[in-house]
C-alpha cells in the first residue's frame, strides 16, 4: 500500500522504456516487481509493461520494462467509460495467474495481518499525539478493530487472486480505450475484497475527483463471503489511512483538512 510519502525507488523514463532503480536493501520490492511483470507477460499480455531486464542482485536493484502510453487516472474526472475500463483491468489482473501458479506466489506484503500489527503499534506511538475529531475517529476505529474478529481465516474463506499491492489510481493508465496497470513492487497473492478495498479507500480515489465507488464495485460479482469481507477491509484500510493522514501536513501532499475528511469517511463506513 502506497502511503504517498515513502520513497522506495527512482524512475528513469526513456521514450520506449522505464528503469526502476530500487533503494539499497529494498525489502524484496525489485523481485516482486520482476515476478509480476513476467507472470503478467505470460498470462495477461498487454495489461502491464513488458519485462526487459533485471539486476536483482545489485546493491540498488533495477528492473527495466517497456513504457506504456496513457494518462494516470488519479486526479482526473472519471466518467462511466473510465470506471468500467478500470474495473475490467482490475478483473483481468485478479484472474490472470492460473490457480496452480498462484499457489506458489507468496502473500503480498501490506495485507490484512500486516496492517493490524501496524495499527496496534500506531495505537501506542501515534494516537497519543493526535487530538480533536481525528483522534476521536481513531478511537472509534481501534475499538471496532478489537471487536471485528478479523483474522487470517477471513482470507482463507474467499478465492485467492493476484494482487498488485497498491490501490493508487496513479498506477492505472487510461489510453483512450482501455486501462493498463503499472507498479507491482508490493504484489503477490491476495483476495478480491482486500484489493478492491485498497482502491476504494486509497486517498487518491476521493481527495480530488472522487471515484464513483458504487458504480465501480457494481462491476464485480462478489460472493456473500466476499461482500462481508469487503465491508471489513474497507473499514480496516480507512483506519490505516486516517493514521497515515494524521500528520500529512508535514508533507503537504493533500489539501488542508484531508485528515478530518478521512475521519468522516471512517465514521460513515463504521455506521
Amino acid at each position: 500500500m502506497d502511503s504517498g510519502g515513502w520513497g522506495t525507488h527512482a524512475v528513469e523514463l526513456a521514450a520506449d522504456q522505464v528503469v526502476k532503480r530500487f533503494s539499497s536493501g529494498g525489502g524484496g520490492r525489485a523481485g516482486r516487481e520482476w515476478r509480476a511483470l513476467t507472470l503478467l507477460a505470460a498470462y495477461a499480455p498487454g495489461l502491464a509493461p513488458v519485462p526487459g531486464t533485471a539486476d536483482l542482485a545489485a546493491e540498488e536493484p533495477t528492473v527495466v520494462m517497456s513504457r506504456l502510453a496513457g494518462v494516470p487516472l488519479r486526479g482526473c474526472p472519471l466518467g462511466g467509460e473510465q470506471v468500467k475500463a478500470l474495473a475490467d483491468a482490475v478483473s483481468e489482473l485478479h484472474a490472470a495467474v492460473p490457480a496452480d501458479v498462484l499457489r506458489q506466489v507468496p502473500v503480498r506484503p501490506g495485507q490484512q495481518d500486516d496492517l493490524i500489527v501496524q495499527l496496534k503499534e500506531w495505537a501506542v506511538t501515534v494516537r497519543p499525539r493526535v487530538d480533536g475529531l481525528v483522534g476521536r475517529a481513531m478511537d472509534d476505529g481501534l475499538r471496532w478493530l478489537t471487536q471485528s474478529g478479523l483474522s487470517s481465516d477471513d482470507a482463507s474463506r474467499v478465492p485467492p487472486v493476484f494482487g498488485p499491492g497498491d490501490g493508487n489510481l496513479a498506477n492505472y493508465l487510461w489510453d483512450g480505450s482501455r486501462v493498463r496497470v503499472v507498479d507491482f513492487e508490493d504484489s503477490g497473492r491476495s483476495d478480491r475484497a482486500f484489493e478492491l478495498a485498497e482502491i476504494t479507500e486509497h486517498v487518491g480515489s476521493w481527495v480530488e475527483h472522487p471515484l464513483d465507488v458504487p458504480a465501480f464495485l457494481a462491476c464485480f460479482d462478489l460472493a456473500a463471503a466476499e461482500e462481508a469481507r469487503l465491508r471489513d477491509c474497507r473499514r480496516l484500510l480507512a483506519l490505516v489511512w486516517l493514521f497515515l493522514l494524521a500528520f500529512d501536513h508535514k508533507n503537504v501532499r493533500n489539501p488542508p483538512g484531508t485528515a478530518e475528511r478521512q475521519a468522516d469517511r471512517l465514521w460513515r463506513l463504521l455506521a
